[in-house]
């Protein structure tokens, strides 16, 4: 009697987080709609919703907003989503809500070979996407050897993959540090190092193109596979005996990380914690099915994203914050939150 209580208990959650979630997606979706001329407006000089609005339709009424700041706007909004979608991804892939890009050295990797083109030109041969392209081989190579020192007899290790993901994401600080120690100029240097701090002030339109299309293809292969998401959350055990191929799995969520995470950190540089405060907060609204958590971590993201740059712009204007310092201040006291809650429900 009592199991079946509790069965219904959670089978009433589970229906409320579900409808829950599909009048939470749109409702987050016309937010980001507002927030993205909203944003556009602010800054170290100030504009107007409708001026915004006119530059968007008209490009010659002020060439500034179209040229600059909507762009920017926009890349925000992709990086964060995709920032958070990457991190649903991780957790996925680890079992665990405290995972995030960086902790697992994917976006430490990514930023050495991407510092490592700016500097030295390396991969000057990708042509017109070199910096994607070298921060994507900077993702993948590092999470795939972070894969690879945890498996044990085919199957992955958690503690192991964590303590390996410190490990890796240290070497690759490390050899971002000693290729910026080796820069050739100082103008070289100091774009990379604020480049590394997290910055949108790079954006133009013609980069927005390919952030866009692997935000697509990742959230379309995600969703497609959620239930097998949701099978692998519970274990791989449990996946496999609900005819999930878990491997299989694995190999697409390494290769949809290192997608997002790569070209996310080519374009905006290093905007820590928001793959770990995004898919958190989804599942705090949404409860654990990765159908609506996938959506409504990426809206997260976005407008997370949208509003730290926005605080980063007007804090000192004209002086400018990288993002990424204001994203740590804030993601700090979450992960600190979340690793205490962690601890209370085992203590529990």
């Amino acid at each position: 009697m009592h199991m079946r209580q509790m069965c219904k208990t959670t089978d009433s959650r589970a229906g409320k987080s579900r409808r829950y979630g599909q009048i939470l997606i749109p409702v987050l979706a016309a937010v980001l709609l507002v927030s993205l001329p909203a944003a556009a407006c602010l800054g170290a000089r100030t504009y107007s919703f409708g001026e915004v609005i006119r530059a968007l339709f008209d490009p010659s009424a002020d060439p500034m907003i179209f040229m600059l700041r909507i762009p920017r706007v926009l890349l925000g909004a992709l990086a964060g989503a995709s920032l958070a979608v990457c991190g649903v991804a991780m957790q996925v892939l680890v079992r665990n809500e405290l995972a995030d890009p960086f902790i697992l050295g994917v976006s430490s990797g990514a930023s050495a070979f991407a510092t490592l083109d700016m500097l030295f030109g390396v991969f000057a041969f990708f042509g017109t996407y070199r910096l994607s392209f070298s921060a994507f081989l900077g993702a993948a190579l590092t999470i795939l050897i972070v894969f690879s020192l945890s498996v044990r007899r085919g199957r992955i290790q958690i503690p192991t993959l964590l303590l390996s993901g410190v490990a890796v994401s240290m070497m690759m600080d490390g050899l971002t540090e000693m290729i910026t120690l080796m820069a050739p100029n100082a103008l070289g240097l100091h774009n990379a190092t604020f480049w590394m701090s997290g910055s949108l002030a790079s954006a133009r339109w013609e980069y927005l193109g390919l952030p866009a299309a692997v935000l697509a293809f990742c959230l379309i292969v995600l969703g497609m596979n959620h239930r097998k998401l949701d099978a692998l959350s519970l274990g791989e055990s449990q996946a496999t005996t609900l005819g999930v191929n878990v491997r299989q799995m694995q190999m697409l969520l390494i290769l949809v990380a290192s997608l997002l995470a790569g070209v996310t950190v080519s374009l905006c540089g290093t905007i820590g914690f928001v793959g770990l405060m995004a898919p958190h907060f989804a599942r705090m609204l949404t409860g654990s099915k990765h159908k609506p958590v996938l959506w409504v971590s990426a809206l997260c993201g976005a407008l997370l994203v949208v509003w730290t740059d926005v605080l980063a712009r007007i804090l000192f204007a004209p002086e400018e914050l990288p993002i990424g310092v204001l994203t740590a201040m804030l993601g700090g006291p979450v992960f600190i939150y979340m690793i205490r809650r962690k601890r209370g429900k085992r203590l529990d």
